[in-house]
């Protein structure tokens, strides 16, 4: 990691401190702590939404997939917009009518305490890696999380995905006008080398055809939309019904 690296990742991840801990003084009751008081823009819980899903794998791994074969992963982002809209319709006005911000707790309800700490459990069974980037982050985020609410998490996230998707733009934008014959010749060689392909459309349910990624991945997303507590929280964060049914689908 060269100084640049580190002055970059130091002056964003304090720019995010600092901006998550102003909301302290905006945070009255635990209303406010725990659903923004309900008061955000559908705009914002959707950016939020949108950087919570977006991970390493998807701004790494994928590209490197693709490098290295071809589209048949991008089949899995497919099925989101079929997920979201099953989020808009069911999920979003489900769990802003029983107005718990929690999704365990309506797992408690329904099946019992057993299943609110078999599914709160799973999602903290993961593995650690003891280094300096990841503790300084993890410190930053519990520090801001704690004094600012969820109001702060969610703004910082909106803010987290714009740098995201213009990191992304800014790496297509090199990589397309670096090409020695310039941006054509990047589809020329695509497509020649079947880059672009989606993968097989044969009904094979052992290989990852394209039926399989996408089914497999609207189950994934609707599990995700539907359970995962960093959506379903952020659903009651909207200051209407309307602008949390968009804030799913401009999500996704």
């Amino acid at each position: 990691m060269s100084i640049l690296d580190i002055i970059i990742f130091l002056f964003f991840t304090g720019g995010v401190v600092v901006f998550g801990c102003s909301f302290f003084n905006k945070k009255r009751s635990s209303e406010e702590f725990t659903s923004a008081g309900r008061s955000l823009p559908g705009w914002v819980v959707g950016m939020s939404i949108f950087a919570t899903y977006v991970s390493s794998i998807s701004y790494l791994a994928y590209p490197g997939k693709a490098y290295m074969s071809d589209w048949n992963a991008f089949v899995f982002s497919l099925s989101i917009p079929i997920a979201s809209y099953f989020a808009a319709k069911y999920f979003v006005p489900f769990y802003r009518s029983i107005g718990s911000v929690s999704a365990y707790s309506f797992l408690e309800e329904r099946f019992g305490p057993w299943a609110r700490v078999y599914a709160s459990s799973c999602y903290l069974l993961l593995g650690w890696d003891i280094k300096m980037i990841i503790a300084v982050t993890s410190v930053a985020i519990i520090a801001y999380s704690m004094l600012g609410g969820l109001k702060a998490v969610i703004w910082t996230e909106a803010i987290q995905g714009f740098i995201l998707i213009g990191g992304a733009i800014a790496c297509l934008c090199v990589l397309m006008f670096k090409m020695p014959e310039g941006p054509a010749q990047v589809f020329q060689i695509a497509i020649t080398d079947q880059k672009f392909s989606l993968g097989s459309f044969g009904s094979s349910l052992t290989e990852s055809t394209f039926w399989v990624c996408l089914i497999y991945g609207i189950f994934i997303n609707l599990q995700n939309y539907g359970i995962d507590q960093n959506y379903v929280q952020r659903y009651l964060t909207a200051k209407s019904d309307k602008q949390a049914k968009f804030s799913a689908l401009f999500g996704g």
